[in-house]
């Protein structure tokens, strides 16, 4: 295989311009000459979006999330393109493709028929946002709607993909957590409520800049409210507006880090806390403890401090952050017997602070104390911290975990294998099934024909090949035609679908495996 070799473009263009460039580029190179690939007479193209498998043992389904995020930076994308000059973009547009491919006879006819239509020719049919969708049952389905443009079906799969597995992997991820520290909850008596909190976003910092961060903690919200993500509530606020007032959609509290702890010194740590807590003589209040010595802080400056900190109305929280997060909270067994590191953050909160037993004989720190801890914290460490804590005999909400980039980015589009593909085609006037069934690897094989989701006992199914009353059936609505997005859903919304849908699944797999 031989690659021409071209230079940079070197015209100069006006910024519009740029942008409408920009939107027929957000797809790969080789997609450029589809339109011509195709056979003669395609007039329809259709294909889904769907995970196709997992890596994470025991987890066969993820959270759909992040679709109508998407449309609506689509639609604001492609604004761009059919409000600039058309002949300057097709220059541009042009240009840039000889640049990438050489010489070529690519054209630009259909762009300039694509700029006269408009509109986006889509028709885009999904399952609702916040459903729990197994492996293997499409996400979505994508079609043109004017047979001219039947090659932009699939030429917007790369960045949908790219949109899209973010989301979804995040609030599956979100999600999984939160079932855990629910089930937890339950065993131990806690208020259920204190687990909306309990899960704390802290993986700005980790992620593909603020987009993919603001993607990303938008996921983590739908399961969680505490997050120090800021970008995810903007990004909510656009794409996802009209939950009903008072709705709490994601907070979190005043909060030292290192820096603030160092600009004092280790000698004077103390005094940091007293100004700390005259700073915020009222609510939360959480304060970086292991710069230098957690366990002088636990058993030295707590102790000192003790009347002050059950004075205030509110709580103050600490929060370590270097080492092995369950031996950090729970007590490190090889420490030596009677040490604090041996006896762990929670022991010593308890034994300087006191609290109570609830009902279901679980031990509950004083409310006005409590700790965090948001380094490397995992569904397996979460598993770990909740299960030591509880053989302990406290309740499975006393440490508030936050969750970062070591989860949140330790994911790839391949987590759940999620991939776009075309599965019907229409070429002079007929409708003709198509799948791909590589004999290297059966797990690529896709679905085939037009496709529906049904719901029974179990869940959501998929039916392939469907038609008629059939595809009439679809738990998939349309919500997208022609550059319009149709029955447009707040936050709130999905947030309790996902719920709601969750409670469905595990009901369905509870009496799968029960016979």
């Amino acid at each position: 295989m031989t690659t021409e070799t071209t230079t940079a473009a070197t015209t100069e263009y006006a910024p519009e311009t740029i942008a409408a460039l920009d939107v027929l580029m957000d797809t790969d190179a080789y997609k450029l000459d589809h339109r011509r690939q195709y056979p003669a007479g395609t007039e329809y193209v259709y294909s889904n979006l769907t995970a196709r498998g997992s890596r994470i043992p025991g987890v066969s389904w993820t959270a759909f999330f992040g679709l109508q995020a998407y449309l609506r930076d689509l639609n604001r994308r492609w604004s761009a393109f059919f409000t600039a000059d058309v002949d300057e973009v097709c220059r541009a547009y042009m240009e840039r493709v000889t640049q990438v491919l050489g010489p070529n006879d690519v054209g630009a006819e259909h762009i300039r028929q694509l700029y006269a239509y408009g509109r986006l020719p889509l028709r885009v049919r999904a399952l609702p946002e916040g459903t729990i969708v197994p492996v293997g049952v499409p996400y979505l389905t994508v079609e043109n709607t004017a047979p001219e443009f039947f090659w932009l079906t699939n030429y917007i799969e790369t960045e949908m993909s790219a949109a899209l597995w973010q989301p979804i992997t995040s609030a599956t991820t979100a999600w999984r957590n939160r079932t855990l520290l629910d089930a937890r909850a339950l065993d131990s008596g806690a208020d259920s409520a204190a687990v909306d909190w309990q899960g704390h976003d802290f993986s700005f910092r980790g992620m593909a800049g603020s987009a993919g961060a603001a993607a990303s903690g938008a996921g983590h919200l739908l399961a969680f409210t505490g997050t120090d993500c800021l970008p995810a509530l903007g990004w909510i606020d656009r794409n996802y507006p009209g939950s009903p007032e008072g709705t709490i959609i994601g907070g979190s509290v005043p909060a030292t880090e290192h820096s603030v702890m160092c600009a004092g010194t280790q000698d004077d740590e103390i005094e940091t806390f007293v100004r700390l807590l005259d700073l915020y003589p009222t609510g939360i209040v959480s304060i970086v403890s292991d710069t230098w010595d957690l366990w002088h802080v636990c058993t030295g400056i707590l102790p000192t401090l003790k009347a002050v900190i059950t004075a205030r109305d509110g709580k103050v929280v600490i929060r370590p952050d270097s080492g092995d997060p369950e031996r950090i909270l729970c007590g490190d067994p090889q420490a030596p017997a009677g040490s604090p590191a041996h006896k762990g953050v929670v022991n010593l909160l308890w034994e300087v602070f006191g609290g109570t037993v609830n009902a279901a004989g679980y031990r509950e720190l004083d409310p006005h104390i409590g700790v965090i801890y948001g380094d490397s914290i995992t569904h397996d460490r979460a598993d770990a911290i909740t299960a030591n804590l509880m053989r302990q005999g406290y309740v499975s909400t006393t440490p508030v975990l936050g969750f970062g980039s070591y989860t949140y980015q330790y994911v790839t589009r391949d987590t759940f294998s999620i991939a776009m593909k075309a599965t019907w085609v229409q070429v002079d006037g007929r409708g003709r099934d198509i799948a791909k069934a590589p004999v290297t690897d059966p797990g690529k094989r896709s679905a085939r024909g037009r496709l529906a989701v049904v719901r029974d006992e179990h869940g959501p199914t998929l039916l392939q090949g469907a038609a008629g009353a059939v595809e009439a059936t679809d738990a998939m609505r349309t919500v997208f035609e022609d550059g319009v997005i149709v029955n447009p859903v707040s936050f709130a919304e999905v947030r309790a679908a996902v719920r709601r849908d969750w409670a469905a699944y595990a009901a369905g797999e509870e009496d799968a495996r029960n016979g």
